[in-house]
């Protein structure tokens, strides 16, 4: 059932067996594993089936660090930030769950060995193709990659839909029909209460911007509120803990990390359908599969960088039709915060070359290929995962929201270690473009200055640490299982868990994980 927690009699006391806060990717895949089950379970969501500018802002914080968008980059309403992702899916690889000297802080308690079945099945919860991401995509898409040496650079592969899942949309109904899960719409959690021996969470605190106040108590609790907020939440949780739930070690918060992201250079191709061959995203079965490039883990060990990848950007001549479409098509995927600029040259451009447009559309559309606009350049863009940081946190101000929250700040910071990552992945590549006789890359200047320019603050809008895994508790906040080290009840889900982000969209591994902390808490309640 869905329901709404201000429409509900007071006092509002509510009992689950397991509660869930948050319904995003992670809360609504926790949710949808114990549907129709002997189990009780609630869940949570803050906003309601669509957006909501007042229950937004109660995302707003200070920024201290790099520039970042606290405000805009997550969604506060049912489905979460599923409702604006671009869809872009994949695992993560095996060295981002390794221990590696040169990164600090680095190492995962799991390995992805362990992962692997979650990951398979969070393939069919996003919707998407066969879990092919290395060589064996290659065979499935009938394509062959170009011959760079795999001791430097290695092929990967992304996999997304042209429309992405909301999971709000996809799975609202599964859930509104479900006998034992109930959801409630406009319930925001203002305090994870502890008992007094500070080992178990008693109850939460329940309140809404219409001043409806209520708690719930459950045998287990799931926080799956995103990494700024999951952190938020267990600090102003302090009434028995004076530094916040979980934050014994002074843990909780740090370590955030998002993917660093910076056009390396640009590529001019001798041959613009072999570049193609290798690095066109290719349309099969409703998912598309996109290729990109990785320094292979030899080169990151002897160089001592980070993991990262390089994806291309085709620039197409701006007088192309086929450019035009392509434009007019990613603001349709993408229709908040996205526009075409001079809609009227745009429509103009595609009327001059209508032949080709209409040919093209009708060769992607119907055979699944299409000739491509002519090339200009390609953008190098490298995507890196940051190196693990303390310093780089979320704490808590005096400011408060409107249910009378301290506010969160952000202080977000990058090391040399992301630009020394960008400058080997651009080297590295140019010098395998140049052996294969490819085409001439011309380097970004300004990161390959010793002490160049800051690189400048782009980011993957994937935020990750706050409440990172570790098997001890003076190491992370969480254990394997993403209960909260010293409690017995109360477990995170979600990106904050992670103790690296590797270079990959955090999606698929946020459900993978979910997934599996689900089976976890079957096996408990059993």
């Amino acid at each position: 059932m869905i329901s709404d927690f201000d429409q509900l009699p007071t006092p509002v006391d509510l009992r689950a067996d397991v509660c869930i806060v948050g319904a995003g990717a992670a809360g609504i895949t926790v949710a949808r594993e114990f549907k129709d089950s002997s189990a009780k379970v609630i869940l949570l969501e803050s906003g309601g089936s669509e957006f909501d500018a007042a229950t937004q802002d109660l995302y707003a914080g200070e920024n201290t660090g790099r520039p970042y968008n606290i405000l805009d980059c997550r969604l506060r309403y049912f489905g979460g930030s599923t409702n604006h992702w671009e869809g872009v899916c994949g695992p993560l690889e095996e060295i981002d769950f390794e221990t590696r000297p040169w990164v600090p802080d680095s190492g995962w308690p799991l390995s992805r060995k362990e992962l692997r079945p979650f990951y398979e099945r969070a393939q069919t919860v996003c919707k998407l193709g066969p879990f092919r991401y290395g060589d064996d995509a290659w065979s499935y898409i009938g394509r062959k990659g170009l011959p760079f040496d795999d001791k430097k650079i290695r092929y990967g592969f992304r996999q997304f839909r042209d429309f992405p899942v909301r999971f709000g949309v996809a799975y609202g109904n599964e859930l509104r029909h479900s006998r034992n899960v109930q959801v409630f719409f406009h319930a925001n959690v203002t305090n994870v209460q502890l008992d007094a021996d500070g080992r178990r969470v008693s109850h939460l605190d329940l309140r809404s911007l219409q001043g409806k106040t209520g708690r719930i108590s459950a045998r287990y609790y799931v926080i799956a509120c995103g990494a700024i907020e999951n952190a938020r939440l267990l600090l102003v949780s302090n009434s028995v803990e004076s530094q916040g739930v979980g934050n014994r070690h002074g843990l909780v918060g740090r370590y955030f990390q998002e993917h660093a992201q910076f056009i390396v250079g640009q590529a001019f191709p001798k041959d613009e359908d072999r570049i193609r061959q290798s690095f066109l995203q290719e349309f099969v079965t409703g998912v598309r599969f996109a290729q990109h490039l990785t320094l292979a883990p030899e080169v990151q060990e002897r160089e001592q960088v980070l993991n990262s990848l390089i994806y291309p950007r085709e620039v197409a001549k701006a007088d192309s039709g086929m450019a035009g479409v392509r434009q007019i098509m990613r603001v349709l995927r993408h229709s908040k915060g996205h526009t075409v600029h001079r809609w009227d040259e745009t429509v103009w451009r595609i009327l001059m070359d209508l032949d080709d447009v209409a040919i093209n559309t009708f060769r992607r559309v119907f055979l699944g290929k299409g000739t491509m606009p002519p090339l200009e350049r390609i953008d190098l863009k490298v995507e890196s995962e940051q190196a693990p940081n303390p310093e780089s946190r979320v704490t808590i101000i005096r400011e408060k929201d409107a249910l009378g929250l301290n506010r969160g700040r952000l202080h977000w910071t990058l090391s040399d270690l992301e630009r020394r990552t960008m400058v080997v992945m651009g080297k590295t590549l140019a010098a395998e473009f140049g052996r294969l006789g490819l085409g001439r890359v011309k380097l970004n200047e300004e990161i390959l200055k010793e002490g160049g320019a800051p690189l400048p603050g782009h980011f993957g809008y994937h935020q990750m640490g706050t409440t990172r895994m570790a098997d001890s508790a003076a190491k992370g906040v969480v254990d394997r299982h993403c209960l909260i080290h010293g409690l017995d009840n109360t477990f995170i889900s979600g990106s904050s868990v992670f103790p690296t982000s590797g270079h990959m969209n955090p999606t698929l591994t946020i459900v993978a994980l979910a997934l599996r902390l689900a089976g976890h808490l079957k096996t408990k309640l059993s």
